[in-house]
């Protein structure tokens, strides 16, 4: 077999040591899961490179953070966040590629030897030469366990891609095998690999296999050997023309190939299926890492001495390519968080949105069995397992007696499917309680325990305390609260115009669950009160209008004045998720029922009217497929709203008898690198704070800039081009409907409507517009019958006459005689049909001047009515409101719609009665290809003589005055 020279250029300096040459180095290199970025590190360099694969001339960007040597490197399986261990004791973290320094996450007594990510990212696990691995969150840098069971350094670790195990080997050759629900041991290999002693820049290390089913480990004969995800059976070994101990092993994206370095220097690539090396690479040092690009066919090495290069073309062409058909790991679960089951047993639920308690390090070698059992193909062996103690889970039984099981096993995987999604529903947990605006724990920063559009409630940890600042956005509206020393460990808060709210979770027998109240301004001196439970913990507050909310661990709604007097205390279907309040409702979202087999989560929402003790509405709250829920609360006029992980913003309407309506999907929108956090919204706008990649809240020390976007519901792509006005119609039908609910609940009240009125009718000139530009939109796209449902729609009947203007002049005279039978059937049900005239219009070019003097004199007797009925009434509601109010906005609609075609009418129907009286008749004019008729509403036409901007200002200014006036130029213009 041929062998081939490869030149390596050096990334990090050899220390200075005998031999001249150096001490060799225990060295790491990366590749990132897109082949952007090489990342090297070396245990005699401090410093750590990231070398821009495209760019392989550039200089590196360089890391100094660690005070020591770096011995191990890991990378999120996102690429977005990268891990160093350190002869310091140390693990940091930092944003990937940019290599900003995020936190210490972690600190051991002796030098740190390994990390390793799960596949979702959320967890780090963490070894070196102290006795434990550290299983640590990312999300907020708390400890989730430590394993222990090893008597040397751990050197290796690896998390079972399938979600399941985890296996760590040490400097003795011993290989464990986690479960990792439980903490428990599964499986002990004693002495299977080599001693290292205390050499460490030879280490120990294994790997599983992309598709999860075999752990590849160094073997005593110069081999390596692979071992049965579930049995920890000998299958069979790698054994070539390596002359010593292999120190090194990377298997290939696809898993059809492995990589294998020696202490002989020698680099050896594997066929695993037929068990054969096909190719080798001698090196003047000892490669002592590898790893494989994932897109493409080379594989980056560096040896001792820290220089680093790549092997390109390392299958032959012939062969398979190593990154095609890449498995997929039998367990779709996406959140590592969800394999651990410590809530179960202990009631210790986090306040921070999507992360888990941290019981402390000290808790957790007592870990006690584990409430379910870890989910297996069912054997005899298995229900052994069931009915012994948990002890029995440290002792595996001899290799003989699961032998045949096995096989039977991986034969039975083949006819069954389902077993995945039994694993799947096993492990979906429901959504944690968290509060609205609160940003996960960060040790040794600052964070928000509440952000929302009054104002922020920010604390950061010291050495047993906590310091909690109180800023309102508005500083000339909220009155300058002082900081406070917060002794409680307060991990959720809530704050309003009147005052704030603070609560910490249970924290053993001696520290209590904890309510606390401050009012911001009090004519009582020591106004502020608090509340402990026993026997239970706060999970989510919030507050109204005189009155303060806390709904705790057993499922109860505690409801207290603000003074401190409980007031209702009210059981609630479910565990809680989150609380908001708005004036007297208050909002709680519970839990139906357990995570569907989907894995997707079940919701209930209640609302409740404190002030009457009534409950205003329940039901259930929709989700994305998929999503959890990560902000709920109310808009500034008092809707509903919610916005799940999927970026989909929903509000709970009246519309259809009440329903969540969707204004705002974030993948419309939204960049690859931006996540979107929300804080509020009004009728128009969502309140933001735009995150960049991998950032998903906002960081206290760098103040958050609010962003204001525009809603985009998630429309359909319309087959006329016009999404953007369909989403501008659904968003004035929704405003509409709120105002006219507004308006019946006060008219209930007996109070006055005519603000809700005006605000009304602009809602509708706006939607008149819009409806005019998409049937301008539809006619351009030849969908006539799409357009004629839109003009029923109109609410205007100035807006009526335009869209029949707009029709003529686009050449479509069966759809202006459409349009016009419309318009007259809505004026005959205006006066009824018994002794309204006959109204005959044809076409607007060819009605006779009698026929249009009619139309005046049947106007007239229109508006002279005084009890009118319509089957649209927003005709009737045009009148009441021109009474006393200008047109506004909306006196430009068609000039909006088309340049070229004439303001089909500025003035009032008062105005167009008048002027009929002054006219008397009228007469039929042309201007270009549109045809006017003057008679029909000559209040509303422009004559050549109207055509200077100076006239129609002052025709304007006409239509203001009093219908006294004497003379009206507008008027005499239009006679002229």
């Amino acid at each position: 077999m041929k062998i081939r020279s490869l030149k390596l250029r050096e990334a990090h300096k050899p220390p200075a040591g005998g031999g001249g040459d150096g001490r060799p180095s225990l060295c790491s290199v990366l590749w990132d899961q897109q082949a952007h970025h090489l990342v090297t590190a070396s245990s005699s360099d401090p410093a750590i490179s990231i070398h821009d694969a495209l760019l392989p001339s550039s200089p590196p960007r360089i890391l100094r953070h660690h005070r020591d040597g770096v011995t191990a490197l890991a990378i999120s399986p996102n690429s977005t966040c990268l891990a160093s261990g350190s002869i310091d004791h140390s693990v940091k973290l930092y944003k990937f590629p940019g290599g900003d320094f995020q936190t210490n996450v972690t600190r051991f007594t002796l030098p740190i030897r390994a990390l390793a990510f799960n596949k979702s990212g959320s967890m780090l696990a963490a070894a070196g030469d102290d006795e434990g691995i550290k299983l640590i969150n990312t999300i907020d840098g708390s400890i989730a366990r430590v394993l222990k069971g090893h008597k040397g350094s751990v050197t290796g670790l690896a998390f079972d891609p399938n979600g399941e195990y985890l296996a760590s080997m040490d400097s003795m050759g011993t290989v464990i095998y986690w479960e990792l629900h439980s903490g428990t041991t599964l499986h002990t290999l004693k002495g299977i690999a080599p001693n290292c002693g205390s050499d460490f820049s030879v280490i120990n290390v294994l790997s599983w296999s992309p598709d999860g089913e075999t752990l590849a480990v160094p073997g005593l004969k110069n081999d390596v050997v692979m071992y049965d995800r579930d049995t920890a059976e000998k299958l069979f070994s790698l054994r070539g023309d390596h002359l010593q101990s292999v120190c090194y092993l990377s298997w290939s994206p696809n898993g059809k190939y492995m990589a294998t370095s020696g202490l002989d220097r020698q680099v050896l690539i594997w066929d695993v299926d037929k068990k054969q090396d096909i190719d080798r690479q001698k090196f003047d040092e000892r490669i002592c890492c590898m790893s494989w690009k994932p897109i493409g066919n080379s594989l980056a090495v560096i040896d001792t001495a820290g220089k680093y290069g790549m092997w390109e073309s390392v299958i032959p062409s012939s062969m398979k390519s190593p990154t095609e058909g890449i498995p997929n790991s039998r367990s779709n679960n996406s959140n590592g968080l969800l394999l651990f089951d410590e809530e179960d047993e202990e009631d210790e639920e986090p306040s921070a949105a999507g992360s888990i308690s941290d019981p402390g390090e000290d808790s957790f070698g007592e870990s006690g069995p584990p409430c379910r059992k870890r989910l297996r193909k069912k054997s005899t062996y298995d229900e052994h397992w069931e009915e012994d103690d948990n002890d029995e889970l440290s002792s595996p039984p001899k290799p003989k007696s699961r032998k045949g099981h096995h096989d039977k096993k991986k034969a039975s995987d083949n006819g069954h499917e389902g077993l995945g999604s039994i694993m799947l529903s096993a492990r979906s947990k429901m959504q944690d309680a968290f509060q609205p605006g609160s940003t996960p724990v960060q040790p040794g920063k600052r964070r928000f325990l509440c952000y929302n559009m009054i104002g922020s409630i920010t604390t950061i940890e010291q050495e047993g305390y906590s310091h909690i600042e109180i800023d309102f956005h508005d500083t000339g509206k909220g009155p300058r609260v002082p900081s406070m020393t917060d002794h409680f460990g307060f991990t959720m808060a809530s704050i309003n115009e009147n005052g704030s709210v603070f609560a910490n979770p249970c924290k053993g027998e001696k520290n209590l669950s904890t309510l606390m109240y401050r009012p911001f301004r009090s004519w009582a001196s020591n106004s502020e009160w608090s509340m402990r439970f026993e026997g239970e913990e706060v999970k989510a507050v919030a507050l109204g209008t005189g009155w303060v909310a806390a709904i705790t661990s057993l499922n109860l709604l505690r409801i207290f004045t603000e003074g401190g007097l409980q007031k209702h205390v009210v059981s609630l279907d479910g565990p809680v998720v989150t609380a908001s309040g708005f004036n007297d409702e208050l909002a709680v979202v519970t839990h139906s029922s357990d995570c569907l087999p989907s894995g997707d989560q079940v919701m209930a929402f209640t609302i409740f009217n404190i002030s009457k003790s009534t409950k205003a509405m329940q039901g259930r709250l929709p989700l994305t497929p998929g999503s959890q829920l990560m902000w709920f609360g109310f808009s500034e006029e008092g809707l509903l709203s919610s916005y799940d992980s999927k970026g989909l913003l929903r509000i709970f309407t009246i519309q259809c008898g009440g329903s969540w309506v969707p204004l705002f999907s974030a993948s419309k929108v939204k960049r690859s690198d931006e996540s979107y956090w929300v804080v509020g919204l009004n009728m128009t706008n969502l309140f933001c704070i735009i995150c960049k990649s991998p950032d998903l809240f906002p960081q206290v020390a760098h103040k958050p800039v609010l962003s204001l976007l525009n809603f985009s519901i998630p429309l359909a792509s319309s087959d006329i081009g016009a999404e953007t006005l369909e989403n501008e119609f659904i968003l004035n039908y929704t405003h509409l409907s709120q105002i006219h609910h507004k308006m019946e609940a006060a008219a209930q009240a007996g109070n006055d409507v005519t603000s809700l009125e005006d605000d009304a009718f602009n809602v509708e000139a706006a939607q008149d517009k819009c409806i005019l530009r998409l049937i301008a939109s539809c006619c351009n796209s030849d969908k006539l019958a799409r357009a004629t449902e839109l003009v029923k729609l109109l609410s205007l009947e100035k807006s009526v006459r335009g869209s029949i203007k707009l029709v003529t002049a686009l050449k479509l005279p069966n759809l202006a005689e459409r349009f016009n039978s419309i318009l007259e059937e809505r004026l005959l049900a205006e006066k009824g049909p018994k002794d309204a005239p006959a109204l005959n219009i044809k076409d607007t070019a060819s009605t006779s001047i009698a026929a249009a003097a009619m139309a005046e004199k049947r106007t007239e007797a229109i508006m002279t009515s005084t009890t009118p009925k319509l089957s649209a009434p927003l005709f009737i509601k045009k009148v009441k409101s021109q009474e006393g109010t200008e047109v506004g906005s909306s006196d430009k609609i068609d000039e909006d719609v088309n340049p070229s075609i004439p303001n089909v009418g500025a003035t009032k129907f008062k105005d167009q009665k008048n002027a009929a009286e002054a006219n008397g008749g009228g007469e039929i004019k042309k201007r270009g290809h549109v045809h006017e008729l003057q008679s029909e509403c000559p209040s509303s036409s422009f004559p050549k003589s109207m055509d200077n901007p100076e006239k129609i200002k002052n025709a304007g200014q006409a239509h203001r005055q009093p219908p006294q006036r004497p003379s009206n130029p507008f008027l005499k213009s239009a006679v002229k």
